[in-house]
């Protein structure tokens, strides 16, 4: 035999074990938004391996919304999903056994236009806020609590909201219709490109409440049984994320593959883009439980069992925490 037909032959024994390897991997399946950012996230742990790495095959399934991502982990087709821990908690209240492991802290802030003469959220009395997600948003509740606190202002009864999909918000909010407006991170990062600016953050907002705004909102969720049958995978999981949010928070070049599928139109949305999903990286480490049992106690004050149902208290084990 040649000795380029001996290489062919060991090239071929390499890449049939190299994929019996992936084939005896457990399979991962993550249900989530087609177009969500998350993806970014996945795709860069299926581009450089970090799946593989630490043992275990992510696929990913697209689906049309939240709501199809939950029935399909419900339901069984999907392993994980990303959500909040709030509806995770809420889950667990009513006997399931979902557990969360942190993905984003992202949240946002109130946007006006650039020309604007707000100074504050009281300069927005009177005014038209805009604001996605629907009355019971996360960062609603929070910069109403903020307004209450900072300023005597209910935001309920001294604006007007106009409450719409984040494409309606973004779009409405550049055109000028709107005093002010509240988006999804990502809306509000091509906001800012477009020449927007933020009022108030919500960070500034929970820290001026005695929040902790490190607490990551968003993560994977995932049957607490898997975590108990298979504890290295739902770890496995953890690491590739973490390794994916390494490389991203360091390495630019990662974010250009990335660039066509973020639907960054311009230059100046990409680099927003980028610089807020870098910006809600959450700190590595244990999740600060007395924190988020914080910040849930404020949400089941506002938003009521409409948005936590009989929550009160944080439930015991809702976080994956390293090393657990």
């Amino acid at each position: 035999m040649s000795f380029i037909s001996k290489l062919g032959v060991a090239a071929a024994a390499l890449l049939a074990t190299s994929t019996l390897a992936l084939a005896e991997m457990p399979v991962l399946k993550a249900a989530v938004l087609e177009s969500g950012t998350v993806n970014w996230e996945l795709d860069t742990i299926r581009h450089n391996g970090f799946d593989e790495k630490h043992g275990f095959d992510l696929q990913v399934m697209g689906v049309a919304g939240g709501s199809a991502a939950q029935v399909a982990f419900q339901g069984g087709e999907a392993d994980v999903i990303v959500s909040d821990w709030l509806w995770v908690a809420r889950q667990r209240a009513a006997g399931k056994d979902y557990v969360f492991i942190p993905y984003s802290r992202a949240v946002g802030a109130v946007m006006v236009p650039g020309d604007s003469p707000a100074q504050s959220l009281a300069d927005l009395k009177g005014g038209k806020i805009g604001i996605a997600g629907g009355p019971l948003d996360k960062s609603w509740i929070i910069l109403r609590a903020y307004a209450q606190q900072a300023y005597g202002m209910d935001l309920v009864t001294e604006t007007e909201q106009v409450f719409g999909a984040p494409p309606l918000i973004f779009k409405t909010g550049l055109q000028g219709e709107l005093d002010g407006a509240i988006n999804f991170w990502h809306f509000l990062a091509k906001m800012e490109a477009g020449g927007m600016r933020p009022l108030v953050t919500v960070d500034e907002a929970a820290t001026a409440l005695g929040l902790d705004p490190q607490t990551p909102l968003l993560g994977y969720v995932l049957n607490g049984a898997l975590l108990d049958s298979n504890p290295e995978l739902v770890e496995g999981l953890a690491a590739a994320s973490r390794d994916a949010k390494d490389l991203l928070a360091s390495d630019d070049a990662a974010w250009d593959r990335l660039r066509e599928r973020m639907n960054a139109s311009t230059d100046a949305q990409f680099e927003k883009l980028k610089q807020g999903f870098r910006d809600g990286i959450p700190q590595p480490g244990p999740v600060d439980e007395a924190a988020a049992n914080k910040m849930l106690k404020l949400m089941a004050d506002l938003g009521g069992t409409e948005l936590v149902g009989p929550v009160t208290e944080l439930p015991e084990g809702l976080f994956v925490q390293p090393g657990s």
